[in-house]
């Protein structure tokens, strides 16, 4: 699977927990750029995106994310493991 494609899937996750039809997230895409993802919803995107890809991050990955892209190509070694 393709970062691309894992993004696609991730922004999926974002409208549907966020419940905003409207994001569009990229690889450079942080918290404060989409008005609904506060600190709360972020456990929630986190869960969901772990759900999804049946897959697990530690508290310290959660905590180094700085955008969308790095969650991202955390998602892609996961599943390739």
């Amino acid at each position: 699977m393709s970062i691309e494609e894992i993004i696609k899937e991730v922004n999926s996750i974002f409208i549907d927990v966020l419940d905003n039809d409207e994001i569009v997230v990229q690889h450079e895409t942080i918290s404060d750029e989409i008005e609904e993802w506060d600190s709360l919803n972020h456990i929630q995107l986190v869960v969901a995106i772990e759900k999804h890809f049946k897959i697990r991050f530690t508290a310290a990955e959660i905590v180094n994310f700085n955008n969308v892209g790095e969650m991202c190509v955390a998602i892609k070694i996961k599943i390739a493991s």
